[in-house]
C-alpha cells in the first residue's frame, strides 16, 4: 500500500480522538495534508498538528469505535520510519509543529506501546525532531513502556472514554476501568518525578458526550477529580458521533455539539474561574443549553448581584456574565486612576450587553429593576453571538415564543 493511501486511511481512523483539540477540529481535505488537524496551545495559539494511528488494526471491540474488529473497514498500518519521514517532511514545510500519534491495539497493548515508543525515540535521536509530540497510552500497557512514552512526548493521554465504570463494562468488553486508571495514575508520578520543576509533561484524557446516558454532573464530576487526583492539564470532551449499528448505544441523528461545547464553557470555569462544581450543576443534572453556565449561575444567584464595578475584587468580577480574566484585569487596573463610567467600557474593548444586568457604575444601575430573573433572561437572549450553534438558534427560538410578553 501506498505510503499517502496510509496516511489517509490512518489519519481518518483518528479524528475521533479529541485529546489534543475539541471534535470541531478542522482537517485538511488535500490528501497531500491528510491528517492534519487544528489546535489550541495553553497561550491561546493555533497550532497544526499531525494527527494519524499507528494502525487501525486492533484486538478491541468498543462499541463505539470505527476501528472495532468487528468493523469490516481497510486495515493498514504505519511503521516507524514511515511516521518518522512523514513527520519531519511535514515538519521541515511548516505543515505542522507537532505529531499526535494514538493507535488501535495491534496484537496486545505492550507490543502497540513498544511501536509508539521506538516511533517516538527515532524522531527524537535519528531524525534531530525537536517539535511537539503526544502519544497515546494504550490501556493496560506496562509501567516501563509508560515510562519510556513520557521521555519522549510532551505530551501523554490515555481515554477513559465513559464516565460510568459499569457501562464501560459493557460497551467496550475488552477494557476495565483498572487498565485505564492505572497507568493514568503512574503517569501522574512519573511526570512529577522527571519533570520536576519543570514546565513540561503532562496528561489529559477524553470523555464521550452522549454515548450513555451520563448526567453532565457525572461527567463533569469524574473530571473535577480527575483534575485533582491525577494532575491532568486537560479533560476533552467528544460528541458522540453513531458511526456503528449496535444496540448498546443510543441512535442519535446527529452529535450533541451543544452539549459538548457547555461541557467545556464549564471545565473552563471550573479549572480558570475557580468555581466548583456544585456551583455549577445539581447531582444528575444537565447543563442548561440555553445559557452558557456563567450566566446561568448568575441568574440563579441574583441576589449577590448587582456588583459596583469600582469595588468588586477580581474574584467578583471575573463571576460576572460577559467579563472574562482579560477584562477583570483591565478594569482593575483602569479604576487605579478613575472610577470607571459603563463609557469607559468601551474604550477597554469589554462589551457590557450581558454585564449590564449585573453591575453598577458609581452607584447607577444601567439594567432593569425587577425581582423576576425571567425578564434578564429574555433580555440576555437578545443578547447573540453570530457563531451561535444552529441547535442554539432554535432554542433561543422557541424559549422566546414561550416567553413572550411586555418587560
Amino acid at each position: 500500500m501506498e505510503l499517502l493511501e496510509k496516511l489517509e486511511i490512518l489519519s481518518n481512523s483518528a479524528k475521533y480522538d479529541a485529546s489534543c483539540a475539541s471534535s470541531k477540529s478542522s482537517f485538511k481535505n488535500n490528501s497531500r495534508l491528510s491528517g492534519i488537524c487544528h489546535s489550541w496551545s495553553a497561550d491561546g495559539r493555533c497550532v497544526s498538528l499531525l494527527k494519524i494511528l499507528l494502525t487501525n488494526i486492533c484486538e478491541f471491540d468498543c462499541a463505539y469505535c470505527i476501528n472495532r474488529k468487528s468493523n469490516n473497514i481497510k486495515r493498514t498500518a504505519f511503521t516507524p520510519d514511515e511516521i518518522c519521514l512523514l513527520t519531519t517532511e511535514f515538519y521541515k514545510r511548516n505543515y505542522i509543529e507537532g505529531l499526535f500519534l494514538s493507535s488501535a491495539v495491534m496484537k496486545n497493548p505492550d507490543f502497540t506501546m513498544e511501536l509508539m515508543n521506538k516511533t517516538a525515540s527515532k524522531l527524537r535521536k535519528e531524525y534531530g525532531f525537536k517539535g511537539y509530540i503526544h502519544l497515546k497510552i494504550i490501556p493496560g500497557s506496562n509501567e516501563k513502556l509508560i515510562e519510556e512514552a513520557i521521555r519522549y512526548a510532551d505530551r501523554v493521554s490515555v481515554n477513559i472514554e465513559i464516565a460510568d465504570s459499569k457501562k464501560l463494562d459493557s460497551i467496550c468488553p475488552d477494557k476495565t476501568r483498572e487498565m485505564i486508571i492505572k497507568p493514568m495514575s503512574y503517569a501522574k508520578d512519573k511526570i512529577s518525578e522527571i519533570y520536576e520543576n519543570k514546565k513540561h509533561g503532562g496528561q489529559s484524557t477524553q470523555l464521550i458526550v452522549g454515548a450513555t446516558e451520563d448526567s453532565d454532573y457525572k461527567i463533569m464530576n469524574l473530571a473535577q477529580k480527575l483534575y485533582e487526583k491525577m494532575k491532568l492539564k486537560r479533560v476533552y470532551y467528544s460528541a458522540f458521533i453513531n458511526i456503528n449499528s449496535d444496540e448498546r448505544l443510543p441512535a442519535l441523528n446527529k452529535p450533541p455539539l451543544l452539549r459538548e461545547h457547555r461541557l467545556y464553557q464549564a471545565d473552563w470555569l471550573i479549572r480558570i474561574y475557580d468555581f466548583k462544581l456544585n456551583e455549577i450543576l445539581n447531582e444528575n443534572e444537565n447543563l442548561n443549553l440555553i445559557f452558557d453556565p456563567k450566566t446561568q449561575w448568575a441568574l440563579n444567584n441574583l441576589n449577590l448581584f448587582p456588583l459596583e464595578i469600582n469595588k468588586a475584587s477580581y474574584d467578583e468580577l471575573i463571576r460576572v456574565p460577559g467579563i472574562g480574566i482579560v477584562g477583570a484585569k483591565k478594569i482593575i487596573k483602569a479604576r487605579k486612576f478613575s472610577n470607571l463610567k459603563i463609557e469607559d467600557m468601551k474604550k477597554l474593548r469589554i462589551s457590557v450587553k450581558k454585564a449590564v444586568y449585573f453591575l453598577t457604575f458609581n452607584g447607577k444601575y444601567h439594567g432593569i429593576t425587577t425581582n423576576n430573573p425571567d425578564k434578564i433572561k429574555n433580555l440576555l437572549i437578545e443578547y447573540k453571538q453570530d457563531n451561535l450553534f444552529e441547535d442554539e438558534k432554535l432554542l433561543y427560538t422557541t424559549y422566546l415564543s414561550a416567553n413572550t410578553g411586555e418587560l
